[in-house]
């Protein structure tokens, strides 16, 4: 995968994608990371970017010229057709389904503004998606970026050491993970459920599942509207509900 991103402040990308799983996704040659100024693509003398808002208002809004420009040289790079993400405030909330659906891409461009908003024009002739992480707002869209790249980077092949690591994440599934433990079995007097330690495979599957219910069912119980919930996962619920 290519991942291009058009920033204000490119150095602020320096210690993320220069760090952890997106480093070494990128020594794996999984994928490759070019951050782009579009300020060096601004055509007048003093390489301004932003300008007032016709019809007045607070704030400074981006101009189209420096980004239809960067994101053009961009295109022209290359025969791969990039999906243009723009992050905002109005966009669409961020998912993990999302996450999977951009991970299937060969080339990303994320677009990340400052001051009040975009030209309309951008949204309206170059941007394939338009992404907000949260009901928030940030000062730029650059933590923003960082984030769906992170998310999208460690779904790539062989770029997380488990195969199953990325399957089985809280959301991927439609469920919040499962607790997890490792040793000692006793901490301070506070041990490691039976299950995870009786060697029964199918005990420990049983109870994976149902605290994966149990979990979802406690912090995110919207998420179980649109879960389709197996015989056995309607069982375990039931006695959940009665636990409880």
């Amino acid at each position: 995968m290519k991942i291009d991103v058009l920033s204000l402040f490119p150095e602020m990308f320096e210690g993320v994608l220069g760090s952890s799983i997106l480093k070494k996704a990128a020594e794996k040659q999984a994928v490759s990371y070019r951050v782009t100024n579009f300020r060096d693509y601004s055509d007048n003398k003093h390489s301004t970017v932003d300008d007032y808002p016709y019809g007045g208002g607070a704030g400074m809004v981006l101009k189209a010229q420096p980004i239809f420009d960067a994101v053009e040289a961009i295109r022209g790079q290359s025969d791969l057709k990039p999906r243009v993400v723009l992050l905002c405030p109005q966009g669409e909330r961020y998912t993990q389904k999302k996450a999977e659906e951009l991970a299937k891409e060969e080339h990303l461009i994320f677009v990340c503004g400052h001051y009040e908003g975009y030209d309309e024009r951008i949204r309206e002739h170059i941007v394939t998606d338009e992404i907000s992480i949260g009901d928030y707002v940030l000062t730029g869209g650059e933590l923003g970026a960082m984030v769906i790249i992170d998310s999208v980077v460690r779904l790539l092949p062989g770029v997380l050491g488990n195969v199953d690591s990325p399957i089985l994440d809280s959301y991927s599934s439609g469920l919040l993970e499962h607790p997890h433990y490792t040793r000692p079995a006793d901490f301070r007097g506070m041990k490691v459920p039976d299950p995870l330690i009786s060697g029964n495979h199918k005990k420990i599957d049983e109870w994976r599942m149902k605290e994966s219910l149990r979990r979802t069912w406690q912090r995110r119980p919207d998420l179980l509207e649109s879960y389709e919930l197996s015989e056995l996962e309607k069982k375990l619920l039931s006695e959940i509900q009665k636990e409880e």
